[in-house]
């Protein structure tokens, strides 16, 4: 395993790096506020390697392996990109619509949040934007429930243990009577999680059991917890508890950067994925979007990728797509890997479909609400987001019709669920939580369902594949990823980009990317000798 370090502030780090108070050469900044983040550097050697030097194939255009792609191509390994879709982004990918009324817009697969302990993935999107400008800080993102209560995270303190104290304090849902009745000897794992011990000690259960266990109360259930279970797309009787308590770890008692998050201040492709290409290609990257691999064929010398395009041979390979995606070639790839290996991939579980619905409204909604709103108790939405809160295209178009754009969300939708039916009661829903929306024209709609996300079920790790397969010439990025550090969603994504490209770039001789995680312990030193007491 990697050493961590945690370095003084606004001190230089070896390879261009700096701490806080500084910006590296490639973007490749340090953490935010939390000062006991920890570093992980990259393999050493060499700054580049030799012109003419090794060839790499990144198959996946997603944030996995947008940071492969550039951990290589900055130290020279001439990259080759290929990407199924039209466009970069993954399942943060956008493209242009026409709207009923005639205006341009942009559709993508929805909201996402991005928090900043983000590390590795801010880090990437430093390459084309080193103050990260780009990103704007929501002031709030309430939880409500139709019983009527409300939570907020505005008011959160951000340094543990006072931010789940704080939360608890504040929240209308968390009353002290809960507090007490909660078991604590259950709870402990909760106080020192690590990386793999909380899969062995956790991943045996479901999170909605786990909940049950510590008697945790059920309207903060479902205004808390539930939303990291949701995060996964995936229900939480489904869901390991492994990955909702790293969840908790991440946000709640191992960080200190708080619980809001960013967002971008115009679309993915305009504000990230449309620079990044460009980045890339600046720096020799070939990218072959819409453009599908068939197979990848290990042999002496190399490995020989044969797409659409036609068959080019690579000294490495780096796996990156979505865990479908992954099954699929890892199954026409005959060659590739062991039984073993091949066996856990074709394991690989997808979450049930998600539904995103966004609306173009002839009216706005009232100016009190917030750009994103949580709810739970409204069957199956899950969030609402009002696009011109925050996105300038949105903005735009407010401002010149004097409607909104509103965002639909619903999550873990049963796979044999009338499409029709659950596209009209998204919308009925929308109208509780957003009385102001009922009998407002609808300028334009567009739904879109999909069913790409990997499901982290109960029992599921030790299927999940690390970096390393057993080829040293090909490695696997992605979300669905294991790696040693507390990291998740969209960070795994970056993080086991950045961790494959230094898979080979060790071989190679070559300077690795450092990182950057959470702690990867509980940071209170009496919270984690009563965690270690309870396992006695």
């Amino acid at each position: 395993m990697a050493v961590r370090e945690r370095p003084a502030r606004g001190v230089r780090l070896p390879g261009g790096h700096m701490t806080a108070k500084g910006r590296a050469r490639g973007g490749a900044a340090r953490h935010g506020r939390d000062r006991r983040a920890e570093r992980v550097p990259g393999p050493p050697g060499r700054e580049r390697v030799p012109d003419g030097g090794p060839a790499a194939a990144v198959i996946g255009g997603g944030i996995a392996g947008l940071a492969a792609a550039t951990a290589l191509a900055e130290r020279g390994v001439r990259v080759t990109l290929y990407e199924r879709g039209a466009d970069l982004g993954g399942r943060l990918a956008g493209w242009p619509v026409r709207l009923a009324d005639g205006s341009a817009a942009t559709m993508s697969r929805g909201f996402h949040a991005f928090f900043p302990q983000y590390y590795n993935l801010r880090g990437l999107l430093r390459r084309i934007d080193p103050g990260l400008d780009v990103l704007r800080r929501l002031p709030d993102y309430p939880l409500h429930h139709r019983a009527g209560l409300r939570d907020s995270f505005a008011r959160v303190p951000r340094t543990p243990p006072w931010s789940a104290l704080g939360f608890a304090a504040l929240s209308p849902t968390f009353t002290w009577r809960d507090l007490v009745r909660m078991r604590p000897g259950a709870a402990l794992p909760l106080l020192d999680v690590r990386v793999p011990g909380v899969y062995e000690r956790l991943d045996g259960i479901s999170a909605q059991d786990f909940l049950s266990r510590i008697r945790f109360p059920e309207a903060a259930r479902h205004l808390a917890f539930e939303v990291f279970s949701r995060s996964f797309f995936a229900d939480p009787r489904e869901l390991s508890a492994a990955e909702l308590v790293l969840m908790f770890h991440i946000y709640f008692l191992g960080s200190s950067e708080g619980l809001l998050f960013d967002v971008p201040a115009e679309p993915f492709p305009q504000a990230l994925w449309h620079p990044l290409g460009r980045y890339l290609t600046g720096h020799g990257v070939r990218l072959c979007t819409d453009t599908a691999v068939a197979r990848v064929e290990p042999e002496d010398g190399g490995v020989r990728v044969v797409a659409r395009d036609g068959e080019r041979r690579f000294d490495a390979v780096v796996l990156a797509p979505d865990p479908g995606g992954l099954r699929q070639l890892v199954a026409s790839s005959g060659k590739l890997g062991d039984a073993a290996w091949r066996a856990r991939i074709g394991r690989l579980r997808t979450a049930p479909p998600f539904l995103v619905s966004r609306l173009w409204l002839e009216r706005r909604v009232r100016t009190d609400r917030p750009g994103f709103l949580g709810t739970s108790g409204f069957g199956s939405l899950d969030n609402v987001s009002v696009l011109e809160r925050w996105e300038g295209e949105a903005a735009r178009w407010s401002a010149r019709t004097g409607g909104s754009v509103l965002e639909l969300h619903a999550y873990a939708v049963a796979p044999g669920a009338d499409r029709d039916r659950e596209q009209r009661r998204l919308v009925d829903q929308l109208h509780a939580v957003y009385p102001e929306t009922r009998g407002v024209r609808i300028v334009d709609r567009r739904n879109e369902w999909r069913a790409d996300c990997p499901l982290f079920p109960v029992g599921g790790f030790g299927d999940r594949p690390t970096v390393h397969t057993p080829d040293p010439r090909v490695v696997v990025a992605g979300d669905t990823v294991r790696t040693p550090f507390p990291v998740a969603l969209m960070e795994r994504a970056a993080t086991t980009g950045f961790l494959a490209a230094n898979a080979l770039l060790r071989r190679w001789g070559v300077r690795g990317q450092t990182l950057w995680t959470v702690p990867g312990r509980g940071r209170s030193a009496a919270l984690r000798w009563a965690a270690r007491r309870g396992e006695r």
